[in-house]
């Protein structure tokens, strides 16, 4: 329990301290010994968890006064937040931020008070095979993030010279974040899932509008609105849930087994929330608005942190939605057609974006959906799938975003169109874009692999319409991938190589995380295997083992190719090193070149500069028409599937 409550408490407390701390170099010492410490606390936990199992924490057993202050103090800071949200949106004149602050905290201190302090909550902290995996992500990729950080915020004070140093309050954020996660993961009592998760909205928003600009300002405002409205929503299913005695995740899922109608309207809720915090269509606008924050923001929302928090709990409660997927009204049925249409969507608004921060938003949006398509089955193949698309998609988003931030800071712009010559100008950082770019779509590499798990679950789930949404998905993402690749691919002749300006804690973390990718998609079979695996056989208790679990997945042989292809992919490469006879050839511009090779005699005697230029097709994929699109069907969704759930409970069917 030592080890649970340390990673808790660890990065709140390296987030007090660098509150604190004002100078450069304190703060990157605390910060790097923190984020070691961290990662290092997250590795030791995995090994525990490999020589003692899942564990659970009854703190009313021998610390029933330590449960009660926790339980106290987590109140009032419920309270104080509140009004800290109801004061900033009077102020900021977001009413309806005041007024969802005014609903849900009461509430909450309500149930608290009135229902909450009769159930007895036996393990409230608990850790198994997929918290440990969220851990390792939390604990590693997120820790290098706030290592890349320390470089990247000593440009942008450079750049905002003008404006008073503000970066205490940045990396105080960035932990605080990193602390509430560690919460989220470990925490079994609802209540205190809850503190945490209001925890990561309060972080976001501050995030988000860190900059105090009116366009952050505003955006931070609507992440937060958003996200208040999943908080309502977590409130009242802890209050239906708690009616039936019950406070418990675990509780939860053991009530799906033998009381399904019940548990079907707090499940709708919690999927709901977790939608919210997903980022999910109607709900999606919240994460391309956070592209306003520092890069470090976007890579911890998009890879550890936030949005993972939403489709933690959707996968939590995924065994709950095998029981309950029976009726076309169910949290699963929510999940999959939401999660599916948001998929589709957002994969074809990706294709019309030149700007790399909103491809990798839209990226994330979509992949974000198909996790949460994958776990809505409840079934086996499906959480499998969800699971390692968690663990792909958390390493090789953070690379994205990290390596498009160090690219604005040194070519001036984050648009794919400007990154003409990008392997000229930044070798270095333009192969670990193209390891991460490979890595999202391309064979043999894990994307792929879970993408193809996530589409034979999706066959076992008898949901043809949802299949196709995936299918139709899965293919658009060539599209915007492929420009992509395509410009980091290209060379152009004489750019001046500038990779020197790099700090050196943006080299060493975005080096360790292009290792990560590639060792995640080397390893992937034995994290099936040791982690993935065992995880699907305990939520489902008696119904399956490990024989009868290989009849949902992919079999291990493909694994195992897959494996052996990627390695070969990786390693051909250096069998090449030093022996190739190059010959260096003028570029053919389509016409005379001139000097440099950048520019070339055209028609007419004309001088003309060249250019590479991707098609976008806004005529077809416009934002703002899959957007409308996608809203439109997934309001639809939610107020048929919500309007039904009603009128069943006030007919008194539930």
């Amino acid at each position: 329990m030592s080890i649970v409550f340390s990673l808790i408490l660890l990065p709140a407390v390296v987030a007090v301290a660098l509150l604190l701390v004002k100078g450069d170099q304190a703060r990157g010492v605390l910060a790097i010994a923190g984020s070691i410490l961290i990662g290092a606390l997250s590795i030791f936990l995995t090994v525990r968890f490999f020589t003692s199992g899942s564990m659970t924490f009854n703190l009313n057993e021998n610390h029933e006064e330590l449960a009660e202050f926790i339980g106290y103090a987590m109140m009032a800071i419920e309270i104080i937040l509140a009004v800290v949200i109801f004061a900033l949106g009077i102020k900021h004149k977001k009413y309806l931020a005041s007024l969802l602050a005014a609903l849900q905290t009461p509430l909450m201190v309500w149930f608290e008070f009135s229902t909450g302090k009769n159930i007895e909550v036996e393990n409230a902290l608990y850790y198994d095979q997929l918290s440990i995996i969220m851990a390792l992500i939390i604990g590693i990729i997120g820790t290098l993030i706030c290592v890349y950080a320390l470089g990247y915020m000593k440009d942008f004070q450079h750049h905002h010279h003008d404006e008073a140093d503000r970066r205490p309050w940045f990396f105080f954020l960035l932990f605080l974040f990193l602390a509430a996660m560690y919460g989220i993961v470990f925490s079994n009592n609802l209540v205190w899932l809850y503190f945490f998760w209001e925890i990561t909205t309060l972080c976001s928003f501050f995030l988000i509008g860190f900059t105090k600009t009116k366009e952050a300002t505003n955006n931070s405002f609507r992440a937060l609105i958003m996200n208040l409205f999943g908080g309502l929503a977590f409130v009242l299913a802890i209050i239906l849930v708690g009616r039936n005695g019950v406070l418990e995740l675990s509780g939860l899922l053991q009530m799906a087994a033998y009381s399904p109608q019940i548990v079907t309207p707090p499940l709708i809720l919690l999927v709901f929330a977790g939608l919210t915090k997903a980022a999910q269509m109607p709900f999606n606008s919240w994460l391309l608005g956070a592209m306003v924050a520092p890069t470090p923001t976007s890579a911890l929302l998009h890879s550890s942190t936030m949005v993972k928090a939403g489709v933690f709990l959707i996968l939590k409660l995924a065994p709950a939605f095998m029981m309950t997927n029976s009726s076309l009204v169910s949290a699963g049925t929510l999940a999959m057609m939401v999660g599916g249409i948001t998929f589709l969507m957002a994969s074809c608004a990706a294709i019309s974006q030149s700007n790399a921060k909103r491809v990798l938003a839209y990226s994330t949006v979509a992949n974000l959906g198909l996790i949460i398509v994958c776990a809505g089955t409840g079934m086996p193949g499906g959480i499998w799938a969800a699971t390692m698309l968690i663990i792909f998609h958390a390493v090789t988003k953070s690379l994205l975003f990290l390596c498009v931030g160090t690219a604005e800071h040194n070519i001036g712009s984050r648009d794919i169109e400007d990154m003409d010559g990008l392997f000229s100008r930044m070798p270095r950082l333009a192969l670990f874009m193209i390891v991460g770019i490979s890595a999202m779509f391309l064979a043999p590499f894990g994307m792929l692999v879970s993408k193809w798990a996530a589409l034979e679950s999706l066959i076992y789930s008898s949901n043809p319409l949802v299949l196709l949404m995936v299918v139709f998905g899965s293919s658009v993402t060539v599209f915007y991938w492929g420009k992509w690749l395509g410009k980091m691919l290209a060379i152009v002749a004489k750019r001046e190589n500038i990779q020197h300006n790099v700090h050196k804690e943006e080299w060493s973390s975005l080096g360790s995380l292009v290792a990560l990718v590639i060792a995640a998609c080397i390893t992937f079979p034995a994290f099936s295997k040791r982690l993935v695996e065992p995880f699907i056989i305990s939520v489902y208790g008696g119904l399956l083992t490990e024989e009868n679990l290989q009849n949902f997945l992919l079999g291990s042989e493909n694994l195992y190719i897959m494996m052996i292809m990627t390695a070969v992919i990786l390693l051909l490469p250096m069998l090449f090193l030093g022996k190739s006879n190059k010959r260096i050839m003028p570029i053919y511009l389509a016409g005379a070149g001139l000097n440099d090779n950048l520019k070339f005699m055209g028609s007419m005697q004309k001088e003309t500069e060249f250019s590479l230029r991707n098609w976008y097709m806004e005529g077809y994929f416009a934002e703002k028409r899959m957007n409308l699109i996608g809203i439109i069907a997934t309001v639809l969704v939610m107020v048929y599937i919500f309007s039904s759930v009603a009128a069943v409970v006030f007919r008194g069917g539930v």
